[in-house]
This record gives C-alpha cells, sequence and structure tokens, in this order.
C-alpha cells in the first residue's frame, strides 16, 4: 500500500514495535520513501535534506512504528523523513549481543560485492540524540558506536540518483554472528536466528530457553541474563569481526 496525506501507521501495516514485539524484529519497513510524522506517514517533497544528519539503518530503525516510539518515550514530535535508497559495500549481518528488548539485532558488515535496498533517516540534532541514546553509541561500554561510513567502498544512491557524500550507521563494538567459516552471517530474521542459535547450543538452551518465545520472555525479563548471553557467543566461537571496526577510535565512539 502506498503512503498518503493522513495515512496511519495502522492503515500502511508499520505501526508494530519490535521492542514490544521482539519476534517480529526488524519489524515492517516502508516500502517508499515518505515523512513519518507521528503516527502518520506523509508523502515528501524531496529525498535529500542536507540540514539534516543522513542515517542509515539495518534493522529495526526502519521500522516507523519502532522510530515513532524511540521518539514518543524523548517527547519528541518533529518529523522524520524515512527514504528507501541503494546501498553497494555493506550486508546486514547479526549483531554479537542479546538485547534487553528480547531480540538479537542487525549490524552493518564490510561486504564489498553486496547491493541491496535499506532505508535512511535524516535526523535533526535532537532526533539525532535519541537515537544514539537508543543504541548505546553515547556509553563507553554501548553496544553500538555511530560510525561515518568510508567512501566510496560504500556507496549510498538515493531514488534520483543522488549519491550521498557522507552517511552514517550503527555498528557493533562486540562484533557480529558468523557463518561457521568465520564470514559473518546475514540476519535472516529472528524467528529463524533464534531457532538456529538455540538448536546449536545446549548451553543458550539453559540460559535463554527451549524456543524463541522463551528466549524473547527472558531476556526481556533479566538484563543479567542478555550480559550472559552476550558473552556466550563469544564462548561458543561465534563472533567475529563486522570489518568496520577501523572506523572507531580508541575511545569507540566515532573516527
Amino acid at each position: 500500500m502506498k503512503a498518503k496525506a493522513g495515512a496511519t501507521l495502522e492503515e500502511l501495516g508499520l505501526a508494530d514495535a519490535p521492542r514490544a514485539f521482539p519476534l517480529a524484529y526488524p519489524g515492517a519497513w516502508p516500502r517508499e520513501s515518505g515523512l513519518l510524522a507521528g503516527d502518520r506517514m506523509l508523502p515528501l517533497d524531496r529525498l535529500a535534506h542536507p540540514d539534516r544528519t543522513p542515517v542509515l539503518c539495518v534493522g529495526s530503525n526502519a521500522c516507523p512504528g519502532q522510530l515513532r516510539d524511540k521518539m514518543a518515550t524523548f517527547g519528541i514530535t518533529a518529523p522524520v523523513p524515512m527514504v528507501r535508497c541503494r546501498v553497494t559495500g555493506l550486508g546486514v549481518g547479526v549483531s554479537a549481543h542479546v538485547s534487553r528488548m528480547g531480540y538479537v539485532s542487525a549490524a552493518p558488515v564490510r561486504c564489498p560485492a553486496a547491493v541491496r535496498e535499506l532505508v535512511l533517516l535524516w535526523l535533526e540534532a535532537e532526533q539525532l540524540a535519541v537515537i544514539d541514546a537508543s543504541e548505546g553509541a553515547t556509553l563507553p561500554d554501548g553496544n553500538f558506536v555511530r560510525v561515518r561510513l568510508p567512501v566510496p567502498d560504500v556507496r549510498v544512491e538515493l531514488a534520483d540518483g543522488t549519491v550521498l557524500p557522507e552517511v552514517f550507521a550503527y555498528a557493533n563494538r562486540r562484533g557480529v554472528l558468523h557463518d561457521g567459516s568465520g564470514v559473518p552471517r546475514d540476519h535472516p530474521g529472528q524467528r529463524a536466528l533464534l531457532t538456529e542459535l538455540l538448536l546449536s547450543s545446549p548451553a543458550l538452551r539453559r540460559l535463554l530457553g527451549n524456543t524463541p518465545e522463551e528466549f524473547c520472555a527472558r531476556a526481556r525479563a533479566d538484563a543479567h541474563r542478555c550480559v550472559r548471553g552476550t558473552l556466550l557467543f563469544a564462548r561458543e566461537g561465534w563472533v567475529t569481526r563486522s570489518g568496520l571496526e577501523h572506523l572507531f577510535n580508541g575511545q569507540g565512539v566515532p573516527g
């Protein structure tokens, strides 16, 4: 369904937030570019917004329901442009941590051969601060770091042919999960991912349950289980580098 003036997120099937429905992660993404204004998606009059910061999404920040809820938590009501874009050189991997929201997040990985459509947010300063905080980017031990993606290694092109000279994304401080050969694995969706991880590790089943539903419930109920689950990923030998670590400086902040 196309976004139209006054269309609600509910009407568009974009209302559910993964923070409330973790097995739905990363949530529904808009099929077309649009302006998120409260609980509505409106048409955009332009794709580029040079007065704002462009932030590329690989996970639930591209879900309007999730983005709306994050902004509402901090009392931010200003609209957010959400723009579909063609991205070359970046893959969507699996973060090597268990989120307090009850899911295992996506994270960007360096992948020269990858070409995919993602969602770009154009954020004002207050909106950027909200997303930074929600990703732990302002904490020395938070899960994600906001990094400036390397140009031209990562190419972000808008539908009108504009190639952006600067784009940011959130990379995982703890690395990403690999596919068994050391190569970062793709994120297949939450239920498929949790099913596979639980089948692969008796220790993970003891900690977070035998089913994806149990995993989500236990993680949401106990922050210590999330920490232990994150450590278990490393002990199982599942973690590798995202290929974006060179973009961090010594303090784990954007370089």
